[in-house]
Order: structure tokens, then C-alpha cells, then sequence
């Protein structure tokens, strides 16, 4: 097997048609910077227990190469490519068909290309990931819980807040530093919420402000609290909660993955909470790209040891 670069930058992937790898590079991962990304680990475990002929790289590219990577991507014969932060939206315009929930988040992590038909089709693998991560950590479904999202501005907040509507969660309550952005998801996402299945005055949906006080207050009536931001990476970044704030009946998923432990994840298991980080989410969403290419399972144990760094 031919060893890869870390990061490959467009003239790297032009170069491959003269230059293939063994096995060839047919998925890949696109982003700015990218450098970070740990889908390869667990793509190229699952793509070698499934027996198949292939491997996935990080691709760095700036937006205004998007145009010319995808026809490159096309060119090479590639099966498909994972989108990341900053260009989710900025894909979308350049594909031939985008999923419904993709189009209604407004946000595509998985491409497929179709070679027979010469299309390019988008989806996204995010929210339901997010919804089969909460399932596998906590054994109950989001349809069944009142939620809190903290971060629900967009990007990965606004994609847990779409599928929860879809689900038609019991509550949903969105935090965000800028409440007028969550205020306008809430308006979206209304017609989602029908009469109430609640006793009791609550709203099924509402929007409030990044509050200490408003939000111990909204946990009484909440079951599932989650980290949408990215505040916890580092370990200079300030509480999202406190323990005093938690309570022994909440179940707290942090989307960060790295560190393993933030702070939040520390506060719930302080207070008696459930937690739990979001590994599990990024396996579950890479599962579900699995999936959109070759049309099978992979298997999570081989994407788990990836993960981990062993076969």
C-alpha cells in the first residue's frame, strides 16, 4: 500500500492521474484546513475489512478551487468525498442534486459521484448521525426527549435542531450567543411542532438567551442537553455548565471529540449525569457516508479501531 501524504492540495490531486497511489485514492475529504480531520483513520480501516480496493485522503482547497476539484474528483474516478467546515454551503450550488434534508439544512458533508450518469449528488450525514449517536450512548431516541441545543446558530447546531423537528422531539429549546439567529430558526421550524403532547404551560419550541439564570432554569424541563459549539476544545475555554446547574436525570452529549474530556463532560459526570463525547457521532455519520457510496454497512468496530489507531 502506498503510503499518502497528510494533507494533499489541488495540484497534489491533479497530479495523481499521472502519479496513482496503490490502492488508488477514490474518496477523500475536503475542507480548509483539513489537516485535522480523523475521517481517514476510520474510512481506511472500513474500506480494508470490507475488502475494498480503495483509500481516502485530506484534500485542502480554498472555495474558489471547489469548481475545478470536483471536476478533478469526476476525472479521477473518485466514489465520493466528505465535505467539512467552511464548505458544506458553498457545495451546493456546484452539484447536480442535493437530498431534501440536505437542501433544507442548507449543508452537504457527503458527495457521491455517478459516473454512469455523470452527476454530482449531495447529502447530509450530520443530523441523522447525530440521531443514531444519541441512540447508541443513551439507549433512547431523540423523538422521546426534551432537548436543549447550545450553539443552534447553524452548522452543526442547526442540523441536530432540523432532525430533532423531523423527529418531532418532545421540546426543543435553542441557546445561542445571538438569540435573533436562534429566534429565526425557531420560526422555521415551527410548522414542525403541532398541537402539544406536554402537560403543562411550557412551549414545545422556544429560543432564549445565552443566560446563566434562564438556562438552570429551562434544564428543570429538559432531558438532553447538547454541546453544539465549539467552546471546550481548549483548555483555556470557560464552563458551559456547571455541575451545580446539572442534574442526575440529565444526559449530556458534547459534540467536541477532542479533547475526550471537556469540561462540560466533566460538570455532567460531577452532578450524576450521563455523558458522553462526540466520537460516536462522527462514527455514526461516517457510517452513513459509508453507506451513500457503496450502498452497505461498513463495519464499526474496524472504523472504531482506525479510530484508535490499531487494525
Amino acid at each position: 500500500m502506498s503510503t499518502p501524504k497528510a494533507v494533499y492540495s489541488l495540484e497534489d490531486l491533479e497530479a495523481l492521474a499521472q502519479s496513482p497511489l496503490d490502492p488508488p485514492v477514490k474518496l477523500a475529504v475536503i475542507g480548509h484546513p483539513v489537516a485535522h480531520s480523523r475521517s481517514p483513520d476510520m474510512h481506511n480501516a472500513a474500506l480494508r475489512a470490507a475488502g475494498i480496493d480503495s483509500q481516502y485522503i485530506r484534500v485542502d482547497l480554498t472555495e474558489d478551487q471547489l469548481p475545478q476539484a470536483l471536476q478533478t474528483f469526476a476525472a479521477l474516478g473518485f466514489t465520493g468525498v466528505n465535505v467539512t467546515i467552511p464548505h458544506k454551503g458553498a457545495v451546493i450550488p456546484l452539484l447536480d442534486q442535493v437530498d431534501p434534508l440536505a437542501a433544507r439544512i442548507g449543508s452537504v458533508n457527503t458527495i457521491v459521484f455517478d459516473h454512469e450518469q455523470g452527476t454530482k449528488a449531495g447529502f447530509n450525514s450530520d443530523a441523522p448521525g447525530f440521531r443514531q449517536a444519541i441512540r447508541d450512548e443513551f439507549a433512547v431516541d431523540v423523538q422521546d426527549l426534551r432537548v436543549l441545543l447550545l450553539g443552534a446558530g447553524g452548522g452543526a447546531g442547526r442540523a441536530a435542531a432540523i432532525q430533532c423537528a423531523n423527529d418531532h422531539c418532545d421540546r426543543l429549546v435553542l441557546v445561542n450567543r445571538t438569540l435573533e439567529k436562534a429566534q429565526a430558526l425557531v420560526k422555521e421550524l415551527q410548522p414542525d411542532f403541532g398541537p402539544r403532547r406536554l402537560a403543562g404551560p411550557l412551549a414545545r419550541l422556544e429560543a432564549i438567551p445565552w443566560d446563566p439564570d434562564l438556562l438552570t432554569r429551562a434544564l428543570d424541563h429538559i432531558d438532553l442537553i447538547v454541546n453544539c459549539t465549539n467552546i471546550g476544545m481548549k483548555a483555556a475555554d470557560s464552563a458551559l455548565l456547571t455541575a451545580s446547574q446539572l442534574q442526575p436525570h440529565h444526559l449530556v452529549y458534547d459534540m467536541i471529540y477532542a479533547p475526550p474530556r471537556t469540561r462540560l463532560i466533566e460538570a455532567a459526570e460531577a452532578a450524576g449525569a450521563r455523558a458522553a463525547n462526540g466520537l460516536s457521532m462522527l462514527i455514526c455519520q461516517g457510517a452513513i457516508s459509508f453507506e451513500y457510496w457503496f450502498n452497505r454497512r461498513p463495519s464499526i468496530d474496524a472504523m472504531k479501531r482506525g479510530l484508535r489507531g490499531g487494525e
